[in-house]
């Protein structure tokens, strides 16, 4: 489904992903796993088409979309739900929710989608008419969630969905992520949460100063000396 092919990003002068690889296939989840300032937001801002990379190529079933505008790579199947939420906050949920679907094959399912979202999301329901800024924390990442929904992607990216989440609401978020992805949409994941997000996923990168420093499947990664480590501090 995507295939990220040697890709090379700069902020100026700087260098944030040297030769990146990975591929996200039908139906699975990837988790993208490192510490901060490694490069994964990077990667997704990427492949939506926020930056631009300097080398390498981006294919979304085998169309090449390294340079299409980020509103033409939403239209043909990815949704990009960004780290710290960035809903509109004085807009009420279901305006946040309309906005997920303006192209003209969203809007014509918008009620038949918006349904599958409450399904997913009780709590947005309850609260249609309130203003976005005045949701909780966890009630404004469903609602991201939720308007990525919006625009029936095949390949929904989510970065850092658990961030400052308390820990009932971090399970429940994995636990509708698995939801969403049993419905047939891959999920690439940027997590910090390295033991909830390899346990949920199919198979892994951990990336590092820039460059994947390790993949295969989640399982293995788990196992790995180096993640047990470094990242689940065992």
């Amino acid at each position: 489904m995507l295939k990220v092919s040697e890709i090379d990003v700069f902020y100026g002068d700087l260098q944030a992903l040297r030769a990146v690889n990975i591929e996200v296939h039908p139906g699975e989840i990837v988790s993208v796993i490192g510490s901060n300032g490694a490069g994964k937001s990077t990667l997704l801002k990427t492949i939506s088409g926020m930056l631009r990379p300097r080398a390498g190529g981006i294919l979304l079933n085998e169309n090449d979309i390294v340079r299409a505008p980020s509103a033409r790579i939403v239209e043909q199947g990815i949704s990009h739900v960004p780290e710290g939420r960035q809903i509109f906050p004085t807009m009420t949920v279901l305006e946040n929710l309309e906005m997920g679907a303006q192209f003209a094959r969203t809007r014509q399912a918008r009620q038949e989608t918006m349904q599958q979202v409450f399904a997913y999301f009780p709590r947005l329901k309850e609260r249609l008419e309130q203003k976005a800024g005045t949701l909780s924390g966890g009630e404004q990442q469903m609602l991201a969630m939720g308007r990525g929904l919006m625009s029936l992607p095949t390949l929904l990216m989510l970065d850092e969905p658990s961030l400052g989440l308390a820990p009932v609401l971090v399970s429940t978020i994995f636990e509708i992520i698995e939801k969403i992805n049993r419905q047939g949409t891959a999920i690439l994941l940027i997590e910090q949460n390295v033991y909830h997000a390899l346990k949920i996923s199919d198979r892994g990168y951990v990336l590092e100063n820039g460059r994947i420093a390790l993949s295969g499947p989640s399982r293995e990664l788990l196992d790995n000396p180096h993640i047990r480590k470094t990242y689940l501090g065992l």
